[in-house]
């Protein structure tokens, strides 16, 4: 049969998909009382080729790289969040973040153990387990407008499981990659420097950039594009040394904080520029994933998730009280951390260039990407709004 249509091209593909993706978030928001991130997931899922629907994946292209941006703008904003007062006057929030991150990557890495992984897969699968999702913390939180004690934990210690979790996996790629060649202990001390680099960076970008637009004259309100541009100059100079742009971002928002830098509430969030970016990061992520990988990998993942979700409950509710919160709103800070998809993905899809087999060999991470990514969102949303930091209507 002769088309009457011309092929789409794949711009116009991948524009209609962010628009069906921000409409069906949109609609399980207002009907289904759902994060839109939620219909974010569903949509981008849905759409990928390998469940039949129309996206080609996008895993290994150069539109990996606005993926990389995306999240780049929300571990600024992340970053930024954090008080390093706060940490200093309160330590058992550093340990908690630390016992929990640590109890995590153990806990999981014995299921993994348990189910027959190589003691590598199971440590890098460990490593990714560690990370809770920032993309869905922030968005999940900025839609419900909380504010308390268990949202302000949430962030800081999301913070410190991205951070620690791109330290675990990213050694274990160095020893894959370097241990055959100069031994274990080059590969981690290359590592540690591929980071140190890559947080120096971003620290110079927090000096640099607000003293340009004070020469400038630029007001905190005209900031926000300036500052987009910055994060995502960040991205593409640190992709191309080979560095983390990831870890630079948030060292990036880090020392902004630290240096005082102002940010209005639309200027925090990136305005419309961020709300286009996440429905694509979602999209990216989720057309990523093949229905194979993930029905293998399903009762691994469900294994995992129950531990890793336990590890963190339980973790945040033994040093609730010391920590300064009631042991009922520990427990809902646990609970709350439950996400875990863009940043791992992102993880893995830095890694594909060096063509590592090991990688080949974790479908459980497909499989805990698509639940976590359509039941996460909606875990921290209870969360919040249960523990009183959010009104149950959310935001408009």
């Amino acid at each position: 049969m002769i088309s009457l249509l011309p092929p789409f091209p794949a711009e116009f593909v991948w524009a209609a998909a962010i628009a069906v993706a921000w409409l069906s978030g949109e609609l399980c928001h207002r009907w289904a009382a759902l994060p839109r991130i939620s219909g974010y997931g569903i949509a981008g899922f849905s759409m990928a080729a390998s469940q039949g629907g129309f996206l080609p994946n996008p895993s290994g292209t150069p539109l990996a790289l606005l993926a990389s941006f995306a999240m780049a703008l929300i571990l600024f904003e992340l970053g930024y969040r954090v008080h390093f007062p706060w940490l200093r006057r309160n330590p058992w929030l550093g340990m908690m973040g630390v016992l929990e991150a640590l109890g995590t990557f153990a806990a999981v890495y014995w299921v993994g153990w348990m189910w027959g992984l190589s003691p590598l897969v199971a440590t890098l699968l460990a490593a990714l387990s560690m990370s809770t999702s920032p993309a869905v913390v922030l968005r999940v939180s900025n839609e419900l407008r909380s504010a308390g004690q268990v949202t302000d934990r949430l962030v800081h210690l999301t913070a410190m499981d991205s951070v620690l979790a791109i330290l675990f996996f990213k050694a274990a790629v160095a020893y894959v990659v370097l241990t055959s060649d100069v031994g274990i202990f080059p590969a981690l001390w290359h590592t540690l420097l591929v980071l140190a680099f890559s947080a120096g960076l971003g620290a110079l970008f927090a000096v640099v950039v607000p003293a340009i637009l004070r020469s400038l004259a630029v007001a905190d309100q005209d900031a926000t594009v300036a500052f987009a541009i910055a994060v995502l100059l960040l991205t593409a100079l640190t992709h191309a040394l080979q560095y983390s742009p990831l870890v630079a971002a948030m060292v990036f928002g880090l020392v902004s904080r630290h240096r005082r830098v102002l940010f209005g509430q639309a200027q925090r969030n990136f305005g419309a520029l961020g709300e286009v970016l996440t429905v694509w990061l979602f999209v990216f992520v989720t057309a990523t994933l093949q229905w194979i990988p993930v029905v293998e990998g399903m009762a691994l993942a469900v294994a995992i998730i129950a531990m890793r979700l336990a590890v963190k409950v339980g973790v945040t509710a033994l040093l609730a009280r010391p920590s300064g919160i009631p042991l009922r709103k520990g427990i809902w800070t646990g609970v709350a951390m439950a996400p875990m998809s863009a940043l791992a993905i992102l993880l893995l899809e830095q890694t594909k260039p060096l063509q590592l087999p090991v990688l080949e060999q974790l479908p459980a991470i497909a499989a805990m990407t698509l639940v976590l990514e359509i039941f996460g969102p909606i875990v921290t949303r209870y969360a919040l709004v249960h523990c009183g930091d959010a009104d149950h209507r959310g935001a408009p």
